[in-house]
């Protein structure tokens, strides 16, 4: 075997134990970091639904209940959870893998109506009411799920339609009932904004930054590897060659074979002086031989 497929078995072994441990840490990094991404976007949506939600209340609700029509018929409008519901829908044509829900233990509309899950998520808001967010993994049948929760708290303005049945809005007693939606107080967290994102989401982000990154690995490694090959080639084999060369035609008997050059004061330029004297010693031995 060759002195320069040796140095390249011995490169490889190296490049594939470094670079599998490479492969493991930067997908485990990578994995943390896309499931950092999804949730950061998860919070911005958040902050965007609350935002919709606190326009709504505080300026699009007073002038929708100057409506006439609010009078006889209940304008879904001025609701906060229909206003932030309906504009995450739209959000959600750039970004399908995310739902968004405003669930609530005892909503006016059945549609809020939390799960079972989103119901334990609401008690553990409130069993900790200093808690901003919660975030957790759970099953569905379509695979693992992660959700991004933040408290609903009743405002002054929701005691408007939700203290009792009769201080409500006759035109949503209409719609929906005076059974549901009531008795809410002060400050309580009554729900939850939960936004869903599949852990599918995260998980291609993550294979699509590690192949990325081992496209590059193979890139830098096969370049390394060619780089080396040409120093190794020109700076160790080459000078071999020569001095192997030498000692074959001294070794069939040619006379006058030329001293090697010696340059530099490394092991190869070493190795180069020991063989000039060695010829030297060789050919006086020779010339000794040939007096006798």
């Amino acid at each position: 075997m060759k002195l320069l497929t040796k140095f390249n078995l011995i490169l490889l072994v190296i490049f594939a134990a470094g670079g599998a441990l490479i492969c493991y840490v930067a997908y485990s990094f990578l994995i943390r970091n896309a499931r950092r991404e999804v949730l950061a976007q998860a919070e911005l949506m958040v902050a965007g639904a609350q935002a919709v939600r606190d326009y709504t209340e505080e300026d699009l609700k007073p002038l929708l209940e100057k409506n006439p029509r609010h009078k006889v018929r209940f304008l879904s409008e001025t609701v906060p959870f229909y206003a932030a519901t309906n504009t995450f829908n739209r959000t959600r044509k750039s970004y399908p893998q995310y739902t968004y829900k405003e669930a609530t233990i005892n909503p006016t509309n059945p549609e809020d109506r939390a799960e079972d899950w989103e119901a334990d998520v609401i008690h553990d808001l409130r069993e900790h009411p200093d808690q901003t967010s919660v975030v957790g993994e759970r099953s569905t049948p379509d695979g693992q799920v992660i959700y991004l929760a933040h408290p609903i708290k009743v405002k002054a303005g929701c005691l408007e339609c939700h203290s009792t049945p009769a201080s409500a809005p006759p035109a949503m007693l209409a719609v929906y009932g005076p059974a549901n939606g009531f008795g809410w107080k002060p400050d309580e967290i009554v729900g939850a904004q939960i936004i869903s994102i599949p852990t599918e989401v995260p998980i291609a982000m993550a294979k699509e930054g590690f192949r990325q990154l081992l496209t590059t690995l193979i890139v830098t490694l096969l370049a390394t590897i060619l780089a080396l090959d040409a120093g190794v080639y020109w700076l160790v084999v080459r000078p071999l060659k020569v001095v192997s060369e030498s000692g074959d035609r001294i070794s069939r008997g040619e006379k006058g074979v030329p001293p090697l050059e010696v340059s530099g004061s490394d092991e190869i330029a070493t190795v180069t002086a020991s063989f000039n004297r060695m010829r030297l010693s060789l050919e006086k031995a020779l010339a000794m031989l040939d007096e006798e």
